[in-house]
């Protein structure tokens, strides 16, 4: 192993401030946010446990072992119960987003986190700090160079996720500063996942923070078997940012100047909508047009200012982004998602399925919306909704909405986080006294051991 050189790394100063925190000295309101986080994800697990993609990630993984998937009766390996837990977490697009990323956080933390602890019989209190250390790592990390690792073609929530969960993970198992350097710089080296997804649907971003939990958990296990990894896994010539990002140069201070002392985790998000979350206030802005009384065939167009960081991703190709080949392209495509909020009312789990991508109605409106390019928006530190609704008279009625429902400026309470932890259960096929047992264990789960077997189906 070569000398260290003098001047630390990124990842070692990363470290440092990691290995100096305990559960008992958090902020109230960054534990408010774990539990919160806790609560949503396993909701989550739970709606999507009867899904195709779910049943299809299960045959994949072919090792048994005495760690949960939330919902199922059988059990795994701690990397394939993170990568089935984390995998359904975010495959309905239903979790939280950290909005001056954008990534999801939630799903591939708190999969790492629980998979680690419950494999290596660590308590609540060290899932409690791995959790927040965690969503804190790659929250940050999504602010060094804003919007380029999307910009490159990659998911970010994928890239930034391998790091945070090996960050989360290794404070949970008790790493030390130089283990914990080792798992990130052994984790940059499986970070990954491409958004070709976008083209046709397909289910690959489903998986990518699965597999970013489950990597975080090996990249932590072979650091603490003495596995070296590079130190300037962040900044180096050939380090994470270079790959993803195409530069090495970002504001690495977003990343570790005051980690630990002021935490951006307590502005995590949690989406009112199953869907990509840029086009949640524009679903709000077509619902307070619809409740105007406009009708749909007095309508000749839509016209929407939106940020150019979200037009490759959510805008274009614009006839796709109209009527939609599938369900789960449909929870990308802001035309028709817009459209089914002004037509339905809103937006739920049932407007993404392969029958109501097809709903008549919301595409005749789909197809009257197109775009213009706002070059003041401030994407990704907030994500913004206008809509211009030309009636087929000439006249003009315009809504805005500055921020996401569900985010900082307008949080989900956490009676809204319950009410939708019990419908997603629901949806799940659990009924009300099972969710309420689960809703009880996770009630106390930081205060406790980690055990999860009331959550197996």
């Amino acid at each position: 192993m070569p000398d260290t050189p003098a001047s630390p790394s990124v990842a070692e100063q990363l470290a440092a401030r990691i290995v100096a925190l305990r559960a008992d000295t958090l902020p109230p309101a960054v534990r408010v946010k774990c539990e919160d986080l806790l609560i949503d994800v396993v909701g989550l697990c739970l709606t999507a446990r009867n899904e195709d993609y779910i049943a299809s990630a299960l045959v994949g993984c072919d090792d048994e072992g005495p760690c949960t998937a939330i919902g199922h009766a059988r059990t795994f390996s701690s990397a394939s119960a993170a990568f089935v837990n984390g995998t359904a977490a975010h495959g309905e697009d239903f979790d939280d987003t950290f909005e001056g990323g954008p990534v999801h956080a939630g799903a591939v933390i708190v999969p790492a986190v629980l998979a680690a602890c419950e494999r290596h019989g660590r308590d609540g209190e060290s899932a409690l700090l791995g959790i927040a250390i965690g969503t804190e790592t790659m929250c940050r990390l999504s602010t060094v160079v804003p919007k380029a690792v999307h910009k490159a073609g990659f998911h970010p929530t994928a890239v930034f996720g391998v790091m945070g969960a090996a960050a989360g993970v290794s404070a949970a198992l008790g790493l030390n500063a130089k283990q914990t350097v080792d798992a990130l710089g052994i984790a940059g080296s499986f970070a990954g996942g491409i958004i070709e997804y976008l083209t046709d649907g397909a289910w690959t971003k489903r998986l990518h923070p699965g597999w970013a939990a489950q990597s975080g958990i090996r990249a932590a296990l072979l650091a603490r078997g003495g596995f070296f990894g590079p130190r300037t896994v962040f900044e180096g010539v050939h380090g994470l940012f270079h790959g993803f990002a195409h530069t090495t140069k970002g504001d690495y201070d977003a990343l570790i100047g005051d980690f630990g002392t002021k935490w951006v985790t307590k502005t995590l998000a949690f989406k009112p909508y199953p869907c990509g979350t840029m086009a949640h206030p524009y679903i709000d802005c077509a619902k307070r047009l619809a409740a105007r009384g406009i009708k749909t065939a007095d309508i000749k167009e839509l016209v929407c200012e939106v940020a150019e960081g979200t037009v490759h991703r959510l805008w274009e190709p614009l006839a796709a982004k109209q009527r939609p080949p599938n369900g789960y392209a449909a929870k990308f495509a802001t035309p028709y998602i817009l459209a089914t909020g002004f037509v339905k009312g809103g937006v739920g789990l049932g407007d993404f399925t392969a029958e109501a991508v097809r709903d008549p109605d919301v595409l005749a409106l789909a197809a009257k919306v197109r775009y213009v390019i706002d070059p003041d928006n401030l994407y990704p530190k907030a994500f913004t909704g206008h809509i211009r609704c030309v009636l087929n008279d000439g006249t003009v009625i315009e809504d805005r909405q500055p921020h996401f429902r569900g985010g900082a400026d307008e949080p989900l309470t956490r009676a809204d986080i319950l009410e939708k932890f019990t419908l997603n259960a629901r949806h799940g096929g659990w009924d009300a006294a099972r969710s309420g047992g689960a809703l009880k264990l996770l009630s106390t789960l930081y205060q406790s051991k980690i055990d999860l077997v009331a959550l197996r189906g």
